[in-house]
């Protein structure tokens, strides 16, 4: 099937309604890491890349037209060359506001969530986010801040600097559909943009975290 759309934006910039976004489209299914999370196939391939096992990307997007938020976005680079005709869409936001989001749900998700989901395939995600995410793309410093940021900003500017500005879109979701409608060439829906997954709704979905 192959990939036609590919997110490089980081997990909390909005990626679960860009993925319900992309689906309404016509776009889906699309990956992302409740995929991962629901599916042992997914949780043992990644488990396998986490561990620096080169990637089948074919493989690991069977059945998929699109994939947004973390794990893959962490591999935009290889996924986006593998798939060298689908479009890229880089979900961003406040930095502040992301790094505040992160703090009170991907970071407990993936340290806690480890050992105390009492779902094996949550806890298998949640470790897989703790090695690609926190103990690799941030090299094991998400609580230092300044970093953080420096890092959020640097992807913004590494995936900029390296996709073709006609294949690529800086995209907040707050802007709705029309940028992503005209860079996707669909009609804009008369439904809503998606709005999902907020702090409360993600600590929701989780036993183990605090309300």
């Amino acid at each position: 099937m192959g990939l036609r759309i590919i997110g490089a934006g980081f997990g909390r910039t909005g990626t679960q309604s860009l993925k319900q976004a992309i689906d309404v489209l016509g776009f889906g299914p699309c990956h992302h890491m409740y995929e991962v999370r629901s599916a042992p196939r997914q949780i043992q391939m990644w488990q396998a890349i986490a561990a620096g096992v080169p990637a089948d990307w074919d493989a690991v997007f069977e059945g998929f037209f699109s994939q947004v938020d973390w794990p893959a976005a962490a591999y935009w680079r290889q996924i986006s060359g593998h798939f060298s005709q689908a479009k890229v869409i880089l979900s961003l936001r406040d930095p502040e506001q992301w790094y505040e989001s992160m703090l009170q749900t991907i970071v407990p998700s993936a340290t806690i969530g480890t050992e105390q989901d009492p779902d094996a395939n949550g806890r298998a995600g949640s470790d897989i986010i703790r090695k690609v995410v926190l103990e690799g793309l941030f090299e094991g410093r998400i609580a230092d801040r300044a970093y953080a940021l420096e890092r959020f900003a640097r992807h913004r500017q590494e995936v900029v600097e390296t996709i073709p500005p006609e294949r690529l879109l800086v995209f907040d979701v707050r802007e709705g559909w029309g940028p992503l409608c005209a860079f996707l060439n669909r009609p804009v829906p008369e439904a809503p943009f998606p709005s999902s997954n907020s702090v409360s709704e993600f600590r929701a979905r989780k036993s183990y975290l605090a309300p």
